[in-house]
């Protein structure tokens, strides 16, 4: 799934090219893309795109009027953009954008349709779709500490739960904690002083250069094969590989579409992390699948609206 560094590239890409522009349709290949209703989605054929956001890991264009497209690519969801008057790629592609500029197509790999589309009106209604994570990037240690302390789960879930932290899943998650020397099993109030320093540090610093370090990378073209993976990365995705630190073997521990990936000489004082009370504790603190995460905090988001 897109992160937070690669949410910002699309978002960068899409800038410098439908920004003061018209969308002039959109349409719709895949019912179950749009997930609403009201307003309808010819609504938005005809407005001038006046900003563009991010919103947790969804991607978010603001047009005149104070209507909004809300697009989350979920895992296997990608972002093509053309020229005007290119063919479209049949089978895969979920919906087109035709701007004034050229053609944005949402694809979407595989059967399962996760992606969704909402178009909203008001920034009441774009609201909805904020999860409340904390924005790492714009926060201060005390922010941070007191967010991540309001509950006791692992740094790994908590760092992966939308209504915790924004925009980070599994790939940023593992890197930030082999960053700061962390086990992704520690409980977040047991964090001391330090360790909670060392965990701030290494989540502003670990998002702010995959971020830069992507855009630069990209050159100005719009960005292909996207993916929360990336060679360079320290942990996440080199399971048996070693440390680039110290050498030993990157251990990995999956639970469905989850995955943790650790140094345990790095992080774990050398212990391997795949005893039985660690098995009851990922059934319990860590959820099989994104969807039930993002669903949980679409729970508890409502219930603080109702609140």
């Amino acid at each position: 799934m897109p992160e937070l560094p690669e949410v910002e590239l699309y978002i960068q890409a899409l800038r410098e090219r439908v920004l003061g522009r018209t969308l002039e349709s959109l349409s719709i290949t895949s019912p179950f893309l749009l997930r609403s209703v009201d307003p309808p989605l010819e609504a938005v054929s005809g407005r001038s795109v006046i900003g563009l956001r991010r919103l947790g890991k969804r991607i978010v264009l603001q047009l005149d009027d104070d209507y909004f497209v809300v697009i989350h690519l979920m895992i296997a969801g990608r972002l093509q953009w053309k020229r005007s008057g290119s063919r479209i790629p049949k089978g895969r592609a979920l919906a087109v954008f035709d701007f004034s500029s050229g053609i944005l197509v949402l694809t979407e790999a595989g059967k399962k349709r996760r992606a969704s589309l909402h178009v909203v009106h008001g920034e009441q209604s774009l609201r909805e779709h904020d999860r409340g994570g904390l924005e790492v990037l714009a926060s201060g240690l005390a922010e941070f500490d007191a967010r991540l302390r309001a509950g006791n789960h692992t740094l790994k879930r908590a760092l992966c739960d939308p209504a915790v932290i924004s925009g980070v899943g599994n790939a940023y998650s593992d890197e930030i904690l082999h960053a700061a020397r962390l086990s992704p099993f520690k409980l977040t109030r047991n964090l001391d002083e330090s360790e909670m320093e060392r965990l701030h540090a290494a989540a502003r610093e670990t998002l702010r250069l995959w971020t830069e370090r992507l855009i630069a990378q990209s050159s100005g073209s719009f960005p292909a094969k996207v993916t929360a993976f990336q060679p360079e990365m320290r942990v996440h995705g080199k399971y048996g590989a070693p440390c680039p630190d110290c050498g030993s073997p990157i251990q990995r521990i999956v639970r469905r579409e989850n995955e943790v990936n650790y140094c345990p000489s790095c992080q774990t004082e050398g212990r391997l992390l795949k005893d039985r009370a660690l098995s009851r504790l990922l059934k319990s603190d860590w959820p099989c699948t994104l969807e039930e995460l993002e669903e949980r905090s679409a729970i508890r988001s409502a219930r603080g609206t109702e609140e």
